[in-house]
């Protein structure tokens, strides 16, 4: 076990990841990461490193912890429902808060679900495998950079659960062969997660106005007709848009690599003793008649076979479709079938649940402040002060430029689309406006917002072992570009390709 001694007497753990300065036996010091406390230097930069490197500054020692963000975001809307409101009363501010809190707990649910089942289905070991040989494809810093964002990209459009954690896993892996800087590295998985919302098989607000019946599925009830996946996440326009935002961002993330001086490397023999720690779990019920059963593949193959069966049996009567629930039965089979026995698979359950307490503390303070928009009539204020300047051409942009905003303070796609629908697709229609080009701006902005929310990078960093503030410093940047050329595209592509 090396012995670490931390500089500036900062606290070091063995699931600290950092290497700070640190004096360690077995280790060059002069090969070790400069820590992030110290100002940055402009000596020998670009000035797209200098910038990043003072975004990366500012944000570790400005941003608190998500979950004062999520009390202080409370606090301002609160405060914006008592002055412009409606009904922004004390008693409705406080009613609609606490309905909220316990309103969004069906689909938190879901959306833990979402990712324990990914988690689950990308620690399997065949997964598990392929990203260890993926990652030895990454030689220097620029190649580990790009094969992050590309991998995490292609699992995000499967889902967005499973590419969160495949994202955050192959950074670890690549990290181990490749010295980079760590929440770099992390920053470009993140990154390629948020694509989800406009661009993968997953995203809420496609997924609710495709299938009908569903609560959310706002177009159906104006319009009694579905949207279904084709028009929306698979049409022409929407794909090329996410195609140039594969490319445009991990060009960025190469431009503003960290200056040698500057980076923070992850600690690759704690990495590799933490797979160690995870793969040689024992279990003393192994040679017991109970242990036999949890290592049968047979228990686990009746479970994916009937499942199999449910799903083979719905799709050719009614054919295939997805929706939340199916997205999460999918990966569920998935994750057992793989992992091979209820045994590994419960054990991977098991540490994808240790990454999902800051989701589940809050979750319901996010729906609190969703229902004190709604109850207080302060979402319909936001959305009416830019639908009344808004044109059947620019309402996908507006709409895109609000959601960015409401996704500061509304982080869930479903909660998102819940505020932001029912005074968009009327607004829509009246004016003429494409409702699939619409109802997609929605959801991009929600990537744009996200990138600056700390909210869905807290499993993200959980899982990687690294701090969310350095990490958001370099997703500032990928929000100013990619924000921009997806701003150009709901300004200019939309009103012209999607139906308008």
């Amino acid at each position: 076990m090396l012995r670490v001694v931390a500089n500036r007497g900062l606290p070091t753990t063995k699931t600290d990841l950092w290497s700070r300065r640190q004096i360690v036996e077995t280790h060059d010091t002069s090969s070790l990461a400069v820590p992030a406390h110290d100002a940055p230097s402009s000596d020998d930069k670009s000035l797209l490193q200098r910038a990043v490197s003072s975004c990366v500054y500012v944000f570790e020692r400005v941003m608190p912890d998500p979950f004062v963000i999520v009390i202080l975001l409370t606090v301002v809307v609160a405060l914006c429902a008592l002055a412009f409101a409606p009904k922004g009363t004390p008693e409705v501010i406080l009613s609609g808060w606490y309905k909220g809190i316990f309103g969004i707990f069906t689909f938190a649910f879901q959306m833990v679900l979402v990712l324990v089942t990914g988690y689950a289905l990308a620690s399997a070991p065949v997964i598990k495998a392929a990203l260890r040989s993926i990652s030895r494809l990454a030689v220097g810093p620029s190649s580990a950079v790009v094969l992050v964002f590309v991998v995490g990209a292609i699992a995000t459009f499967l889902n967005w659960g499973f590419g969160l954690v495949v994202g955050a896993m192959l950074s670890k892996q690549v990290a181990r062969q490749v010295r980079v800087d760590f929440a770099w590295l992390v920053a470009a998985a993140y990154s390629s997660w948020v694509l989800w919302a406009f661009t993968g098989m997953s995203s809420s607000i496609a997924l609710s106005i495709a299938s009908p019946g569903n609560p959310l599925n706002i177009v159906e009830q104006h319009t009694h007709a579905i949207v279904p996946l084709a028009h929306t996440v698979f049409s022409t326009w929407n794909l090329l848009a996410g195609v140039a935002a594969m490319i445009l961002i991990p060009v960025v993330f190469v431009l503003m690599r960290p200056a040698d001086k500057d980076v923070m490397a992850a600690d690759a023999d704690l990495l590799a003793a933490e797979d160690v720690a995870v793969d040689t779990a024992g279990d003393a019920r192994s040679h017991t008649f109970a242990g036999a059963l949890e290592r049968s593949h047979l228990c686990a193959l009746v479970f994916v076979v009937a499942g199999v069966a449910y799903l083979a049996t719905q799709w050719l009567r009614h054919g295939v479709s997805l929706d939340i629930n199916t997205v999460i039965f999918i990966f569920l089979l998935a994750g057992l079938c793989l992992h091979g026995t209820s045994r590994r698979y419960v054990r991977a359950v098991t540490e994808a649940a240790k990454v999902t307490g800051p989701m589940l503390l809050q979750y319901p303070f996010y729906g609190g402040i969703m229902g004190i928009m709604g109850a207080t009539g302060l979402a319909q204020v936001i959305a009416h002060a830019y639908i009344h300047v808004a044109s059947g051409a620019t309402l996908p942009f507006l709409s895109y430029l609000a959601s960015g905003a409401i996704t500061l303070f509304i982080p869930s796609g479903g909660g998102h689309w819940a505020v932001q629908g029912p005074f968009t697709i009327p607004a829509a229609m009246n004016l003429g406006a494409s409702l699939p080009g619409t109802s997609m701006a929605i959801a991009a902005g929600e990537m744009a917002g996200s990138l600056l929310q700390p909210f869905w990078a807290i499993p993200v960093v959980a899982i990687a072992g690294v701090g969310v503030q350095r990490v958001l410093g370099f997703t500032l940047v990928i929000f100013l570009t990619a924000g921009s050329f997806l701003g150009l595209v709901y300004l200019l592509i939309v009103p012209t390709f999607a139906g308008l």
